[in-house]
């Protein structure tokens, strides 16, 4: 899921190739390369996350994990934020789910409501392996929607405290945005013509967004932070992102930094003023203020 991939040549993908160019300059820290999967987890492998013998710290006493976006997987979407929160003392975990049958290294595909048991699966298996009760969950893209299915209706909201989204689809869009992510992953536009349930039940007015905002966007005893990017060409408009409800932070990036111009895919693989606010909504308890300085910190 990474953004140099095939870019288009246009005024937005420059924006997302310039995003991409002052994180990496920005990041000094190592970033993931692969090592052996843990049999136990539903899980790609990778240094730094996805260690099962993790053991959250007094400061940071619950388990992030990562959701990745449509097309997605639980590797490139993370090279950035998985390691920028390791860094940082968190025991992090990032699943592949929604695969489609005989369709590697795109996912986020099936149906979502099953893709959300997958992760009620995944975060049983985190759980049970640091022995936290509860977890924080960070999503981008389709990952910032789906697990709010698994708070409603599978059992999640008494085992997450923190639900943060990065650009998330939380009451749909036009399957016409969600094609506008194909340039970014050679091959995928002909899934399309394969059948692809996830992108069906994230088109807007659809029975599972029907369903899923039904009685209201939030659950109680879950924390919510909606970060978005008025650039988004994805999800449409922007502020449909947003949650209504008690306890919900709704961000809006360049309300904290004019002059960052990622849009839907680079605000979730490599804003580090995105990812600033995500290690706030983690430890609000330490928050600092997020400016376009954010992306040295």
């Amino acid at each position: 899921m990474l953004p140099w991939t095939r870019a288009p040549r246009t005024p937005r993908a420059r924006r997302t190739l310039a995003a991409l160019l002052l994180a990496v300059a920005a990041f000094a820290a190592p970033t993931a390369t692969a090592t052996a999967a843990t049999p136990a987890a539903t899980a790609a492998p990778s240094r730094g996350w996805n260690d099962y013998s993790c053991k959250p710290s007094a400061a940071h006493p619950r388990p992030v994990v990562l959701v990745h976006g449509t097309f997605g997987n639980s590797i490139d979407n993370w090279l950035v934020l998985a390691p920028y929160l390791v860094n940082r003392g968190y025991c992090v975990y990032s699943l592949d789910y929604g695969q489609l049958p005989g369709v590697p290294f795109f996912n986020g595909l099936g149906p979502i409501d099953k893709s959300a048991g997958q992760l009620a699966t995944f975060v049983d298996q985190v759980l049970a392996a640091t022995g936290a009760p509860k977890a924080d969950i960070v999503g981008h893209s389709q990952g910032g929607m789906m697990p709010n299915y698994y708070l409603k209706f599978l059992g999640g909201a008494a085992k997450v405290n923190a639900m943060i989204g990065l650009a998330p689809d939380n009451h749909g869009t036009t399957l016409l945005g969600l094609t506008k992510l194909l340039p970014y992953f050679p091959g995928a536009e002909d899934l399309l013509n394969a059948g692809t349930p996830g992108l069906a039940d994230q088109v807007a007015g659809s029975p599972f967004i029907t369903k899923l905002n039904a009685g209201g966007d939030t659950v109680p005893g879950v924390r919510y932070t909606v970060v978005a990017t008025k650039y988004d060409e994805v999800v449409t408009p922007y502020r449909t992102q947003f949650l209504d409800g008690p306890n919900v932070r709704n961000v809006l990036l360049q309300d904290l930094c004019p002059v960052d111009l990622s849009e839907h895919v680079a605000i979730g693989t490599v804003d580090r003023i995105a990812y600033h606010e995500v290690a706030n909504a983690l430890d609000p308890a330490h928050a600092t203020p997020t400016t376009c300085a954010s992306v040295i910190g």
